[in-house]
């Protein structure tokens, strides 16, 4: 009993701490870039995502593998 509310408290008080956490910066002004694209900048995500598949197809298959084994 007592180390569950041991426990209780530990999450209650590292909890209450992160509302104390500082507000995101503001984004940067493109004012002096001239660019004028998106805030995130011009990454490239298609290539990013095309790995993020082949891995995860990978992974699926090697623990079919290790299932069937």
């Amino acid at each position: 009993m007592k180390k569950k509310l041991q426990l209780t408290l530990f999450f209650l008080f590292f909890t209450g701490l992160t509302l104390f956490a500082q507000a995101p910066p503001n984004p940067p002004s493109n004012a002096n870039s001239g660019g004028g694209g998106p805030v995130g900048g011009n990454a490239p995500t298609g290539s990013g995502m095309l790995i993020m598949l082949a891995l995860g197809a990978a992974y699926a298959g090697w623990k079919k593998h290790e299932e069937v084994r």
